[in-house]
């Protein structure tokens, strides 16, 4: 099992920044990725970013393509996710997600955060 914690979350105005963390209760080295996915009201959850564990290879939705980054720390088993130039429709609650060596990465997610709420003020 593994705990994520998500923090960083908060109000911004739009055109500003915002960096949510993740942090793991184990290594995520033992993980095959860790992703960022939002869920505004009304609306189905979405996957925004992914990225592996050891490559460190990374995917983005088309709407936060060049405006997020993902990055990771594999010593702190800490993820991150960049946000710049927030828009009012990227408001919603992002949620950290773990994906298993041997499951079905980026289709299902085995671990979820508790989620943070970003809201985008215009």
């Amino acid at each position: 099992q593994v705990q994520l914690v998500e923090s960083g979350g908060g109000l911004v105005q739009a055109g500003g920044s915002l960096r949510l963390s993740c942090a793991a209760s184990r290594s995520i080295i033992m993980l095959n990725a860790m992703g960022w996915y939002r869920q505004a009201p009304g609306k189905q959850r979405e996957l925004v970013a992914s990225i592996t564990t050891i490559g460190g290879s990374t995917s983005y939705a088309d709407s936060v393509k060049g405006r997020f980054t993902i990055s990771r720390d594999n010593a702190k088993s800490t993820v991150y996710l960049q946000m710049n130039s927030l828009k009012p429709e990227d408001t919603a609650v992002y949620y950290c997600a773990a994906y298993r060596r041997g499951g079905s990465y980026p289709l299902m997610v085995d671990y979820w955060g508790q989620g943070t709420q970003v809201t985008v003020s215009s």
